[in-house]
């Protein structure tokens, strides 16, 4: 069976987005990928979008969803991205908050370094979850 991982921020907008983008791409299929969020917003952040494509990676047709309790069960690992206490814990899984500084607002070239440690930080996690 293969891992689900869950990322979670406030506006499901930004980073829990740029992060369900690499890992989508990065594992080619072998993680279930999912992305919530506490308060989302109506859509994806277009610097987020435009970031994500200089890396070949186009998360455009996205979507900002609610987090639901069903989805922190059904995911293996839930990665937290600065929504504090509006992500439910259930004993059994991996929990790890990522701090990230929060692209919204910003421009481009703010956005890319937070791309990048997401990108590192999706690179790290998938040597530790999927066999070699």
């Amino acid at each position: 069976m293969k891992p689900s991982v869950l990322f979670v921020c406030v506006h499901n907008a930004g980073r829990s987005q740029m992060a369900a983008g690499f890992l989508t791409a990065l594992s080619q299929g072998r993680v279930e990928v999912l992305s919530a969020g506490s308060e989302p917003k109506d859509q994806i952040n277009p610097v987020a979008i435009a970031a994500m494509a200089e890396e070949g990676i186009d998360i455009a047709g996205n979507v900002p969803k609610i987090l639901t309790t069903e989805a922190v069960k059904q995911s293996d690992v839930v990665i937290t991205m600065g929504c504090g206490d509006a992500c439910p814990i259930f004993p059994g899984k991996r929990y790890e908050d990522w701090k990230l500084d929060d692209p919204a607002g910003q421009g481009i070239e703010s956005v890319r370094p937070i791309r990048d440690e997401i990108k590192a930080r999706i690179e790290q996690l998938l040597t530790e979850i999927l066999p070699a």
